[in-house]
């Protein structure tokens, strides 16, 4: 049943409670709805050594066989799953993607993954390759640098066998079911 009102201030009570139910179960698809992003980074590799799905699924596995907890194990599989919407901004869709579930300091790690990654190519655009350090003091900073460097950066690899998707299946709907920081709010009775 929809709600009943066409503006928001003739709404009452009733109506924001049956919007809540049909939300929370539109909520518990997220995980898929992800997915379906993330597998459209198939294909095309964009003139790099394997494909950005490729990519990310080293990522994570590297990430995992590192020992990373599995909340930033999640980071690494969906940390470029923006570039099929917007490569240039690609950063800030994963961590819009990534906030309501996760730690702030792996939040900004991804919203930062591409800053720090130009440690290894920025200076070949005439660009500062040390232009990170400008957070060094930053609480992240530490676990950005090791992102990038130990398993962002190396992850083009054809040779490298990744771990499947569904490996990361599991990881991916506890990161992402529980519920976001802050808890969600309720209708109340009013």
């Amino acid at each position: 049943m929809s709600a009943d009102f066409t503006r928001f201030d003739e709404a009452q009570a009733d109506d924001w409670r049956r919007i809540d139910d049909h939300f929370r179960d539109y909520r518990e698809g997220v995980v898929p709805r992800v997915l379906v992003h993330l597998e459209r980074l198939k294909g095309d590799t964009h003139g790099y050594p394997v494909d950005r799905y490729t990519h990310c699924l080293q990522t994570a596995t590297r990430a995992e066989r590192a020992g990373a907890d599995e909340e930033t194990i999640v980071c690494a599989l969906l940390h470029d799953i923006g570039d099929d919407l917007a490569p240039d901004n690609h950063a800030e869709i994963a961590a819009a993607i990534l906030e309501p579930f996760v730690d702030p300091l792996n939040l900004w790690m991804v919203r930062h993954h591409e800053l720090f990654q130009g440690y290894h190519y920025r200076h070949y655009y005439g660009l500062d390759r040390h232009a990170r350090d400008a957070y060094r003091d930053h609480p992240a900073y530490a676990r950005t640098v090791r992102f990038c460097d130990e398993w962002d950066q190396t992850s083009f690899d054809p040779a490298y066998e990744p771990y499947p998707l569904e490996h990361f299946r599991p990881m991916l709907d506890r990161v992402l079911g529980r519920a976001p920081f802050g808890g969600m709010p309720t209708v109340s009775a009013e």
